[in-house]
């Protein structure tokens, strides 16, 4: 699976990956912010815990349908 850096950017030797988020990590923060955020409208409670595993699994998931 390809990771590359989140936010690239390009300095003076041209576009640079840096040491920061990576793409998957960017994906499995967005997922959780909607799922909390839904849960929250429905007056839902989620274990953070589960949904960390799980915001992880649709980034794998969207890092996946990329390759394709």
């Amino acid at each position: 699976m390809n990771n590359p850096s989140a936010f690239p950017y390009f300095g003076h030797t041209g576009w640079s990956q840096g040491n920061g988020m990576t793409l998957r990590d960017y994906f499995a923060a967005k997922a959780m912010q909607g799922a909390i955020s839904g849960c929250s409208s429905r007056g839902e409670v989620i274990l953070y815990s589960d949904l960390a595993g799980l915001s992880y699994e649709m980034a794998d998931a969207m890092m996946k349908a990329r390759e394709q």
